[in-house]
C-alpha cells in the first residue's frame, strides 16, 4: 500500500471519528417533532389498553349490555333519533382536522393571519365538541348512569363510558388551549425571530391524533 493510500485511509477514519464525536444529528428531524411522536406513541398504548379493556368487559359481563343507539338517542320532534348528537360531534371533530391541515399548509408560506385564523377555527371546533360532550354526560347522569351503576343494564357500561370519553375529552380540552396559545404566539410574531413555524406542524400532529382516536372510540363504543 502506497503512502498516499494510507494517508487517504487515515483521513477517512479521522473524518468518521470527527462525525461521531461532535454530536451531529443523525436524522434531520426537529427534536420537538420527535418528542411529540414519542408522546403520541405512548398515548396510543394507553388508549389501546382502554379500548381492549372495554371490549373484554363487554364480552365477559353476564348482564345485558345497553344498546348505544337507544342510550345515546335524542328526542327530536317527538321521535327518538339514534346517535344524532354523536354523529354531529364526530362531524365537527373531523372538520377540525381539515382546518388544522390548512393551518399547517399556510405555515409553509409564513402566512401568520391565515395560520392563526385556521388554528382558532380548529380550537373553536374542539371547544364545541367538548361542550357537546358535557351535554351528553349531563344527560346520562340525569338518567342515573354512574361509574358504578347503570339503569340500562351492565354496571360496567358507566365506568367504561366515563373513563374512555373523559380521557379523550381531556385531550381535546388540552388541545384547544394548546392551539389557542400557539395561534396567539403566531400573531405576536414570536416565531419570526427564528423563522421557524414547525410548532404549527407539531400541534397538528397532536390534533390529528386526537381526531383519529375518536374514530376508534366512535366505532367501538357507539356503533358496536
Amino acid at each position: 500500500m502506497t503512502d498516499l493510500s494510507i494517508e487517504n485511509t487515515g483521513g477517512r477514519l479521522n473524518s468518521i471519528v470527527v462525525d461521531w464525536s461532535d454530536e451531529k444529528q443523525a436524522f434531520h428531524v426537529p427534536w420537538g417533532k420527535v418528542m411529540m411522536w414519542i408522546f403520541l406513541i405512548s398515548d396510543t398504548f394507553i388508549f389501546s389498553c382502554f379500548l381492549i379493556g372495554y371490549m373484554n368487559v363487554r364480552k365477559s359481563t353476564t348482564e345485558p349490555w345497553p344498546y348505544p343507539s337507544e342510550v345515546f338517542a335524542l328526542e327530536l320532534f317527538g321521535n327518538p333519533v339514534p346517535l344524532i348528537l354523536i354523529a354531529i360531534m364526530t362531524f365537527i371533530l373531523i372538520t377540525s382536522s381539515g382546518t388544522m391541515a390548512l393551518a399547517v399548509r399556510y405555515s409553509h408560506f409564513r402566512d401568520k393571519q391565515k395560520i392563526a385564523l385556521f388554528m382558532v377555527l380548529t380550537a373553536l371546533f374542539g371547544a364545541t365538541f367538548v361542550g357537546m360532550q358535557a351535554f351528553e354526560w349531563s344527560k346520562l347522569i340525569a338518567e342515573g348512569v354512574r361509574p358504578w351503576t347503570n339503569p340500562f343494564g351492565a354496571a360496567q357500561f358507566g365506568s367504561s363510558f366515563f373513563m374512555i370519553t373523559g380521557f379523550h375529552g381531556l385531550h381535546v380540552s388540552v388541545g384547544v388551549i394548546y392551539l389557542a396559545t400557539v395561534a396567539l404566539k403566531v400573531l405576536k410574531g414570536d416565531y419570526d425571530r427564528k423563522n421557524n413555524y414547525e410548532i404549527v406542524e407539531i400541534a397538528g400532529l397532536y390534533w390529528h391524533f386526537v381526531d383519529l382516536v375518536w374514530v376508534f372510540i366512535f366505532a367501538f363504543f357507539y356503533l358496536w
